[in-house]
């Protein structure tokens, strides 16, 4: 016969367990309520845009069409990704001979007339071409405008990130001395951040303004009149630099007010050690700042080009892709495709390639963080 014992001492851990299994249970469910909203926002305005997208993407949907949508399959991926290498022979006469053109260099056929010859390239569209051993090899593309989009969607990544981040970090290392009125040079570094985008733009296109625009006159007056005005918007070699100056200046003052509170975060008694042992304020940043600023750093690298891709608004205000397409960008491509040209179906298609390629170059850009760390 068993004996029942009493004993609060063996009771005691039993209780203790229960108290802990229903205290991480109240914990656990005020986490699940407390993240609700945010899953919601994350569910309707990333998951489901994107499942519609892929949906759409594969049908020939339209924003306004009395036929009803089709299935298309892969078509529309089709289109936007073929992209070839064609070999082009020169013209030649009867003899054999290659005839040259009006300026003494051989002349080749377009690709109008390959197309009306055969060949698969129908609806193909010239990129670029280059003349190697007497034969023209030229990269033709069915969305050439596309590819023109991406090549500048990665340049303006590969130019703002460095120059936005270089100066925020060097704005957040000066605003970051005790200095006399600091907090005002905080508000105004600060301050382009939290006004509307298109009003910077527009201000931006005054100031860019071939004539009138201020940053010319002041270049000239630098110059003393050497420095003739520079057609910033209209000029396709300097276009992607200007809306490059703009964004890194507008966008700066985040990445700043994130430096700074690294910056506050880094113990000063690692700074009273490297200056104990004769480290000059270069050693300091080199062995002290950036050690400390490393999880900040790999955070602000992310989020700017993750930031940089999204680049919408100064091309539609400033120079609408142009001139020449030479600042498109893959969103403005979409969105001019999907609505301005009212097919849904395209642009959908353009924004699920362009999700993945950012999804597998945040990817790399982390493995490649990653393994610097280590």
């Amino acid at each position: 016969m068993l004996e029942t014992t009493n004993d609060p001492r063996l009771a005691a851990p039993d209780a203790n367990a229960h108290a802990r299994g229903a205290k991480l249970g109240r914990e656990t469910w005020t986490a699940w309520l407390m993240s609700t909203p945010a899953l919601l926002g994350l569910l309707v305005f990333v998951v489901l845009p994107f499942v519609m997208a892929a949906v759409f993407s594969l049908t020939d949907q339209r924003l306004m069409s009395p036929n009803p949508t089709e299935f298309v399959g892969l078509r529309n991926y089709e289109r936007l990704l073929a992209v070839t290498v064609v070999k082009i022979e020169p013209v030649r006469d009867e003899t054999g001979r290659i005839i040259p053109g009006d300026d003494g260099q051989p002349s080749y056929p377009r690709l109008r007339s390959l197309e009306r010859d055969g060949g698969g390239l129908r609806g193909y569209k010239e990129m670029t071409s280059v003349d190697v051993s007497g034969a023209r090899y030229m990269l033709v593309a069915k969305d050439p405008v596309f590819w023109r989009s991406l090549a500048n969607i990665v340049l303006f990544a590969l130019l703002v990130v460095p120059l936005q981040c270089g100066l925020a970090l060097a704005t957040a290392l000066l605003i970051n001395r005790k200095l006399r009125g600091i907090t005002f040079f905080r508000a105004a570094f600060f301050s382009p951040v939290v006004i509307s985008m298109v009003v910077i733009s527009i201000v931006w296109s005054f100031l860019y303004d071939r004539q009138f625009g201020l940053i010319n006159q002041m270049l000239s007056a630098m110059s003393f009149g050497h420095i003739q005005p520079i057609d910033w918007l209209g000029n396709p070699h300097v276009a992607m630099l200007a809306i490059v100056i703009m964004s890194a200046w507008q966008g700066m003052g985040f990445q700043m007010v994130i430096f700074l509170a690294g910056l506050q975060g880094i113990p000063g008694e690692l700074y009273e050690a490297a200056c104990l042992d004769g480290a000059n304020a270069w050693q300091r940043f080199v062995n002290v700042t950036l050690p400390g600023l490393r999880n900040t750093l790999v955070f602000i690298l992310t989020a700017t080009t993750m930031q940089a891709f999204s680049l919408f608004t100064q091309i539609d205000v400033m120079t609408q892709g142009g001139p020449d397409n030479s600042t498109v960008t893959v969103m403005y491509h979409a969105v001019n495709s999907g609505f301005r040209e009212q097919d849904i179906a395209y642009g959908s298609t353009i924004t699920v390639v362009f999700f993945l390629f950012i999804l597998g170059f945040a990817f790399v850009q982390r493995r490649l963080i990653a393994g610097k760390q280590r």
